[in-house]
């Protein structure tokens, strides 16, 4: 990384770190949707809107920080990015579960619970990263991880359709394909992220 004359602030990184840090709790409640009966969907749907908002919030936080800060530990417009795709990532994944509770979408293919592993490892993963790109150290190790993963996602979508298309009547396949898709697409986000921090590794190289 480029050095600096000027000492550094990293309260950007503690709140992109906090923002990621609430995907997993995501996940988790999701995990629960997909083990719990209709009657529970709405509540827990309920709580996946009140972690999005606690996102929102804190990408607000961080855009306010950014703009009245004389340093920061990264330029203002790859801070900006990257929280953008934090809360978009958020977004799918609230989504799904919206989807969930008013579709009242039941018996979820286990592809489901596979899918979310794999966010919920993303997830840490991005989280862990954020704190580093102060120093960028071992973020090469954290852009192939996740290349990996997303690439595992792929494969998982493709297979959960593929076999619900077999299995499922079309109305039914439809409201199972637009959760399935909801999921693919918190792991795209994700994968953005990791691609502007290999984007960064290369310009600070």
């Amino acid at each position: 990384m480029k050095l600096s004359l000027f000492p550094q602030e990293n309260k950007s990184l503690d709140l992109l770190t906090e923002m990621a840090g609430q995907i997993p709790h995501g996940v988790t409640t999701l995990s629960e949707i997909l083990g719990a009966s209709a009657d529970d969907y709405d509540r827990l749907a309920e709580e996946l809107h009140q972690h999005d908002a606690k996102v929102f919030e804190l990408h607000f936080a961080l855009m306010t920080h950014v703009r009245t800060s004389f340093i920061t530990p990264l330029p203002r417009e790859d801070l900006f990015q990257i929280s953008r795709y934090i809360v978009e990532a958020y977004e799918k994944l609230d989504g799904a579960a919206e989807l969930i509770a008013l579709n009242r979408v039941k018996r979820l293919s286990t592809r489901a619970s596979e899918q979310l592993e794999v966010i919920a490892r993303m997830s840490e993963l991005t989280r862990d990263a954020m704190g580093r790109l102060s120093s960028l150290l071992d973020l090469d190790e954290y852009y192939v991880e996740m290349l990996r993963l997303a690439k595992r996602a792929e494969r998982t979508h493709r297979n959960w359709t593929a076999e619900a298309q077999k299995e499922l009547k079309t109305p039914n396949y439809l409201r199972h394909r637009d959760v399935a898709n909801q999921l693919v697409e918190v792991t795209k986000d994700l994968r953005r992220v990791s691609n502007h921090v290999g984007q960064i590794l290369i310009k600070e190289s």
